[in-house]
């Protein structure tokens, strides 16, 4: 079974993106197709990029390196839970996907942003960084408005209509993602 990590974009003080993940994780949880787990950027305590050799050589000498990599290694394919700040994504999400190379070779991903462009300009960005990363991305996205799914801007009341959309992003996710696996060694 593919295992799908849900990854919790922002480790800022009272942040959205916990409440949007656990949404994600347990409308995901509906399905029997694959497994999800709750990625939290905070558990791993990322430093900015520390490690003295680039990450395309896997040569990691930092034990939170170490556990990031085994964590994200142990994935078929992810979903981003993204906010938008100055037109992109979090610099802990970014910091956080620079760590690592090998990792996230020939894997899918698939995004859920929120802003007040309903975070589709910092899906634009992971986009870009996912090419180079070597992952495949989703056509469908969850685009969630800080005026429209979230009262005062803070606590998320998601419309009903964003769990189809979601559920169609998985539905790609899981597609992809298999495909993807037979290009993995192992």
């Amino acid at each position: 079974m593919l295992r799908v990590a849900i990854i919790v974009g922002s480790t800022r003080p009272g942040r959205n993106a916990e409440a949007v993940a656990r949404w994600v994780h347990e409308c995901s949880r509906k399905r029997t197709d694959a497994e999800f787990e709750l990625v939290d950027l905070l558990d791993f305590s990322l430093p900015l990029l520390d490690e003295p050799i680039p990450p395309s050589q896997g040569q990691y000498t930092h034990a939170h390196t170490k556990a990031w990599s085994a964590k994200i290694q142990s994935f078929d394919a992810y979903v981003f839970v993204t906010p938008e700040y100055n037109h992109s994504t979090s610099g802990a999400l970014k910091n956080a996907l620079d760590y690592l190379y090998k990792e996230w070779n020939n894997k899918v991903a698939g995004f859920v942003g929120y802003g007040s462009a309903g975070g589709t300009r910092a899906v634009e960005q992971l986009r870009l960084i996912m090419a180079e990363l070597q992952v495949a991305t989703v056509r469908a996205q969850v685009a969630l408005s800080l005026r429209t799914d979230f009262e005062n801007y803070k606590t998320f009341t998601p419309a009903a209509h964003h769990e189809k959309t979601l559920d169609s992003l998985l539905d790609q996710v899981i597609a992809w993602g298999g495909a993807l696996k037979t290009l993995r060694p192992g």
